[in-house]
């Protein structure tokens, strides 16, 4: 049974979600060091019981605001509001966020259910009942029956989900998590993405994650902001981010796209979107261009096709190899060819910041 204080940081969480207020809000952020302007006036909201994220290069300002979130950092001027209320200046034991790392950050010498009870006991509880909210904790991660180990005694995989519980188990109005899955193998990253996408909808906890991997962001957020240089250079849904990216860095950075400039006007069109035709092949309304295929990779499910066009500029094709052998994609090599998309799935772009996007080439 919780105590009335957590009963109460519960209802004011959910008095707050009902009013529309959102569990993040940040306006005017600033961080610099020196000269440098790490996190620069960004403005941003999360919404109550979203899985957000955070993407961007090394050096983007995203690890930078989620410390300021968190309180390990203090910014220069703006305000950081949890649930309404401005925590900017307050520090990290009295804002109602825990984070999650990359390295854990477990406490070596004590087992694993010591771990993940240990904010409970700082705060109070009574040990009977930390000891059974922290073997629910282990439970809700999937790791029944080893609250006995250290974690020496687990894999990295073990312990990033004891980490994950020793953050979930007081049910804070916020989880952080800064590249929690950086220094996982390729596989079990991918089984640790569904895991914590079941969790927070489990749990119903705001989360706020941060990564460089463009993979990892569209297959977990509810929403995403693509950073950059300090800045937000776009929110929205994955699909929204990747279909109808609004500037250069994001069509480059989000997937892949291909950039494109004619008649004065840029627009960015996806590879997967852009088809190769044969030359008796009708253009059934698409826009179509000449060019000559300049490379072919074949990587198993698919194959990608590198065409200079003969009106300037590359085109990058992506075919699914539903009936097609690796000889079979070799064959368009050097070849002419036509290449053609539907203009509904361009999308014009601008290359400055802050400047607004123009209508659909």
């Amino acid at each position: 049974m919780a105590s009335s204080d957590e009963a109460a940081v519960r209802s004011g969480a959910a008095t707050t979600a009902d009013r529309g207020v959102p569990d993040i809000r940040l306006v005017g952020l600033e961080k610099r060091f020196g000269d440098f302007a790490a996190v620069d006036r960004i403005d941003l909201e999360v919404g109550h019981g979203e899985f957000f994220t955070m993407l961007g290069p090394s050096g983007s300002g995203k690890t930078t605001t989620l410390r300021l979130i968190a309180g390990f950092d203090l910014p220069d001027s703006g305000r950081v509001e949890l649930g309404g209320e401005d925590v900017a200046r307050r520090p990290p034991f009295e804002r109602d966020v825990n984070t999650v790392f990359q390295d854990y950050a477990l406490f070596p010498h004590m087992t694993v259910l010591d771990n993940i009870a240990y904010g409970l006991k700082v705060k109070g509880t009574a040990k009977a009942q930390r000891r059974e909210q922290a073997g629910e904790a282990l439970e809700m991660v999937r790791l029944p029956g080893v609250g006995g180990r250290k974690p020496a005694q687990l894999s990295g995989g073990q312990r990033q989900r004891v980490a994950l519980a020793r953050a979930i188990v007081n049910r804070p109005r916020v989880l952080l998590l800064d590249e929690p899955l950086g220094a996982l193998d390729l596989k079990l990253r991918e089984e640790m993405q569904i895991e914590l996408k079941r969790i927070q909808r489990e749990v119903g906890i705001t989360f706020v994650y941060v990564t460089h991997d463009q993979d990892e962001a569209l297959a977990m957020s509810d929403r995403l902001a693509v950073f950059n240089e300090g800045r937000v250079e776009q929110v929205g849904t994955p699909a929204e981010v990747y279909e109808r990216p609004t500037s250069e860095f994001v069509a480059g950075f989000v997937g892949v796209s291909n950039l494109l400039e004619r008649g004065g006007r840029r627009f960015t069109i996806r590879p997967e979107k852009v088809r190769i035709l044969s030359e008796s092949e009708p253009a059934d309304g698409l826009d179509v261009e000449s060019g000559t295929v300049r490379d072919v990779s074949y990587v198993g499910q698919r194959t990608r096709y590198e065409v200079a066009l003969d009106g300037g500029g590359t085109l990058l094709v992506v075919r699914q190899n539903l009936e097609t052998s690796h000889d079979e994609a070799r064959e368009l090599s050097g070849r002419r060819v036509g290449v053609g998309w539907r203009a509904e799935q361009t999308f014009a772009i601008v290359a400055k910041r802050n400047e607004p996007p123009e209508e659909e080439a």
